[in-house]
Parts: C-alpha cells; structure tokens; sequence
C-alpha cells in the first residue's frame, strides 16, 4: 500500500511542524561555556530559517539552486539547511574534512551559488579557485575578511538582511515555497568515492518528506523522545534523521562533538540516538575490558551475566516464551550489570539504530542482552540513507530489517539488491551515462550489495559486490562477516581489514583502540609507554594472535586468516583510510599499508 507522505517538499513540512507546535522544545545546542543545552522553539527556529532564506533571496538564490555548507554537525548547520530549503535552493554537503581540492571540485561541480563555511579556515579551502557561480560566502564563526576574493559575510548579518526584507515583504518565504514541488531538487550529496571524482547524488524533496514519515511509521520516532544528534548532517544519514525529526517533531540535540559523547551523552540522557556501528564496538570494548581489568568476582559476574542475556535474547530471537527462572537471573543481572551500561548511554535509551556500516551479529547480541537492543538498518547515499530497518518490536539480529515505507525490493540472479521508490536518487549529478548503468531497464537502482530475503522479508546484507574477495583458490570470502566476528571476539579492536584478493590465503590488518589497549598494558611492563610502542610490542602480537586462532576456529578453512599484522597507528579519515561516516576505504588501507600486507605474503610459496 502506497505510504502517505501529506508533503509537497522539505520546507512545507517545516513550515507545517512550526504550525503546528511553535512552542515546543526543536532542537538544542551547547550553551558557549559548555554548562548544558541551550534549546529553541520550533518558533524560533522558524523564524531564523526564514530570515535565512530571505537572505539567500536576496542573493540571488532561486529555485534547485545550489548553496554549500562546508561545517560540522552544529545547530547553525541545521538553520542554514532549513533556510536554503525554504529559499528554494539545493543543499549541497561538504565534508569539514574534505581536502581544498575536492572542496573545490564539489563546489565547482554543482554551480554552488552561495557557501556556508563554518569560520575562516573552511572558506580559505577555496582561496584562489576558479568558482565563477559562486557570489558569496557566508561565515558560521570568524570575521569576513574584507579582501577575499569572493564577498564574505556572517551568518548574523545573513539573517539580517532577510529579516529587514520581510519587513518589506512578510508573504515571501510563504509564496516561494508554494513554488516548490516534490520532484524539485533538495539536495546534493556527493559520494565520498573509493577512487577518482566524488559523484553528486541528486535527490528530491519528495524521496526526504517520504523518509520522515516511513521513520515513523517502523516505529523508530516519537514526539516524547528526545534525540542526540552527532552524525554527520553531511552525510545522507543525518539529513534523512532531521527530515524525521521535523515530521514527528521530537526535539533533538545537536552537536557533532564526537570527542564529547560519552561525556554528554549522560548529561542530555537522550530516549533515541542514531550511529555508526563504531560507537557501540567502543561501548563494547570498554564494557568488557573493564570487567576483564577488574578480574576476580567482578569479571565473574560480568561473565555470568551476558551469558544470562544470552540465554534470553537466544530464547526471543526463536520466538520462544522466556521462562520465569531465567527472567529472575536476568533481572539480577541487569541490577549487577547491565544497568551500569544503560547508564553509560544516559539511562533512558528506548531505540538505537546503527546504519552506514555492517554491525557484527555477536556486538548487536551483546547489546540486546544488555537491554539495549539495536535496530540496524541499510540503505545508500544514492538511496537517502534509510531503506531497511528492524521495527523496534521486531528486532532480528543479523539483518537490516525489512522495506520501509512502500519501498520496492527484488534480488538480482546474482543475489544484488535492487531497489525501487520514492527515496531513490534522480541520477548522478552531470553523469548520464553513470546514471544510467546505475538502474536496471525496469528502473530498479543496483545497490552494489549482495543479500538474501528470508519469507517475513527481513534483509540480510552477505557483503559489498565490489568488497568480495576471490582468492587464488577460486574461493569468495566476505571480508566485512569475518572482520565483525573479530572485533566481537577480541575488545581492545580498533579496526580490522581482511587481505585476500587474488592471494593464496587470507591476512588481516589490525589497529587496536587506544583506550582499550592502555588499560591493557596498565600494571604491566608496558605501563607508561605510548600507543606504538604498546601495540608494536610482543606481548601485544601474542595476545592479538591468541584471538585471531579463537576467530579461526570458527571460519571455514579457506577462511582462516593465516598471518595478522598490528598496524602503528589508527586508521583515519586525513590518511583517506576511512570515510567520515566511518567506512572502512579498502583501497586506501590497502595502498597505505602495503608494505606490511607484503611482508605476511613474502616467501608464501615455501611455506605452503
């Protein structure tokens, strides 16, 4: 059945949410001295939004036109994005860690009229380019620098020239926004893209309207929730959560200080947060290196606990009744245990979601017996972020849940996901032929994912088409199943790659967590010293090694990792290792690091 999204566009649904509830709590910030959140009405936020696209107006911004932000995750991101919405234009997203050069091509590339820069530093990314679209530039922080190139001016004094023009003309933003329709451009995403060019993904107020309601209707959002908000609002992952947020009108933090997470997380004890599934292999790692670092009695009962949750979210997944026994062992659990880690998420936590990553079936487990059960979902930049996801009421570990919304999806012959909908992208940006090769001639968009659908049409992801390896053997191995089960066997893990591709057996890199592996070495040898002398030491490599001969006992032969290498430092987003939505960047680890994965291969023939 046809899902009911009663919107023509992004900023009528706003401007129907601050209707609607213009008194109550939108979104929060941090207050400048860091003493709390400092919160805004739906009104005010409206009114701020307004004045914003007032002042894009009278910069010459019209309809699909585009404006960057180049900004972390803050609350003036979230204002400027409403404002370009209700000016008619098109957001166009750049990462605050894309290098000038790509800064530029993106900017180049969509015709960017206007750039929103969160201070000095980002606008000087573009210093000196050739940007002939580009009228003006518009500081989130900073003073505009009279001699720049390219007109500077501050977002305080944006605002101000829209409100004096609604003085003039209070119906304007109402009448522009009349003029936007469901099939008009709202945004460009640009990929961040394994190798060359990133590619602009066009998509449409109606796919992101659509993406708002089918949020609630799984069940994901309320109006008495209260969201925390760090991802990216770059990344089409955020972008589909403020959509969501708007439609049920739930007021959400902002603030993209990851850093400050786990610190804030417990003063703003948000119902609902969103993520990676990196930050819940760190809650992970730290529940149980704790314990583990405890030992005695402690690591006895943390033991004896998760196994007890175990046994209750084993029972649960069956669809089994949980018998009265267990259900008393897991209420003293969650007294001893669990309840400490509800805690360290703020205490309220009713839904998490992890997206934009595979999450291991053995880290979800351990959070559902926690009482933190993890809704995962799937979907693409190309496909506004949120396709599938597990119902709250209907969580299945190990798969992303089901079709959203009235979403469309088929396999290939070869197992690929196909999709079909509103949320899907209009085509890359200026790449017709790309465009085309993206969609079957039924207009399906290929995901580029391989998974299977079992008969409730719960999706399971088996890996990235690209990501299989073939080793020499002729044998595929999914890299992403087998580097999950490792980083839920071992907690100190950081990241894990899987080598293999055209290699006559499978090697893996390992970085290790710095919190993690320092408490690790506390009260040993190895106390006191820096992060590469405790990873690169032996007893590390031992200890490594012990659990990558407990991952092999669970791996087909072909499988096994024969040769692991400890890597001196984490990956990052500045080595072009990961992307800033956490992706692992295979080529670029690869590259990177080649002459570690050499030295595993090196004199293989003889050993064999």
């Amino acid at each position: 059945m046809a899902l009911d999204v009663p919107y023509h566009s992004i900023p009528d649904m706003f401007l129907k949410r601050v209707a609607a509830t213009p008194d109550r709590d939108a979104f929060a910030h941090p207050a400048p001295d860091d003493s709390g959140p400092v919160w805004l009405t739906w009104e005010q936020v409206g009114q701020r939004a307004r004045a914003v696209a007032a002042g894009l107006h009278g910069l010459g911004v019209g309809l699909e036109d585009p404006v960057a932000i180049l900004a972390n995750t803050r609350i003036e991101w979230v204002l400027a994005d409403f404002g370009i919405m209700c000016a008619g234009g098109a957001t166009t997203t750049v990462y605050p860690t894309t290098e000038p050069e790509d800064a530029t091509y993106i900017l180049a590339d969509s015709g960017s009229r206007v750039l929103f820069a969160e201070n000095p530093a980002q606008a000087a990314k573009i210093a000196g380019a050739e940007l002939p679209r580009l009228t003006h530039v518009v500081l989130f922080d900073g003073e505009p620098d009279p001699a720049a190139a390219v007109p500077q001016l501050t977002l305080a004094e944006l605002e101000e020239r829209g409100t004096r023009a609604l003085a003039t003309e209070p119906d304007l933003i109402d009448m522009l926004v009349a003029g936007i329709g469901p099939d008009h451009l709202a945004t460009l995403i640009y990929t961040s893209g394994t190798t060359g060019r990133p590619k602009g993904v066009e998509l449409l107020h109606g796919g992101w309207c659509w993406e708002g309601v089918a949020q609630e209707q799984v069940g994901l959002l309320r109006d008495d929730d209260l969201q925390y908000l760090w991802l990216p609002l770059s990344h089409s992952f955020g972008k589909t959560l403020l959509c969501g947020a708007t439609h049920v009108g739930l007021p959400t933090y902002v603030d993209g200080r990851v850093e400050k997470l786990v610190e804030l997380l417990a003063v703003i004890r948000p119902t609902l947060m969103c993520g990676a599934p990196r930050v819940f292999e760190k809650v992970f790692n730290k529940s149980v290196t704790t314990a583990q670092d405890a030992g005695g009695a402690k690591a006895k009962i943390f033991a004896w606990a998760v196994r007890t949750g175990k046994e209750k979210v084993t029972l649960e997944q069956a669809g089994k009744p949980v018998p009265a026994g267990l259900k008393v062992r897991y209420a003293l659990a969650e007294k001893l245990v669990f309840s400490k880690i509800q805690q360290r998420l703020g205490g309220r936590i009713r839904v998490l979601v992890s997206g934009a990553a595979p999450l291991s079936p053995e880290i979800a487990t351990f959070f559902a017996a926690a009482n933190l059960p993890i809704s995962e979902g799937y979907g693409l930049t190309e496909t506004s972020a949120g396709n599938f996801v597990n119902p709250p009421d209907g969580l299945r570990i190990g798969t992303v849940g089901r079709a959203m919304g009235d979403l469309e999806c088929k396999l290939d012959t070869d197992g690929e996901i196909l999709v079909r909908g509103r949320p899907v992208m209009r085509g890359y940006h200026n790449l017709p032929e790309e465009t085309a090769a993206a969609f079957t001639s039924d207009g399906f968009f290929r995901t580029g994912d391989i998974g299977s659908l079992d008969d409730d049409g719960y999706l399971r992801i088996t890996d990235r088409k690209k990501d299989l390896v073939k080793t020499s053997g002729g044998k595929y191995i999914a890299p992403s199943h087998i580097e999950g089960m490792f980083k839920a066997i071992c907690p100190y893990t950081s990241q894990a790659i899987v080598v293999g591709q055209a290699r006559n057996y499978c090697t893996m890199l390992v970085t290790l967590d710095p919190d993690a592996i320092k408490g690790w070495a506390a009260g040993g040898p190895l106390e006191g010293l820096d992060y590469t002398e405790i990873v690169t030491s032996d007893a590390a490599r031992e200890m490594v090694e012990g659990y990558v001969a407990e991952l092999n006992a669970k791996l087909n032969r072909w499988e096994t990792i024969k040769k692991v290498a400890i890597l001196p430092r984490d990956l990052s987003i500045e080595h072009g290792e990961i992307t800033p939505s956490l992706k692992i960047k295979r080529r670029g680890v690869e590259s990177n690091f080649a002459a570690e994965i050499e030295k595993m291969y090196a004199g293989t023939l003889a050993e064999l």
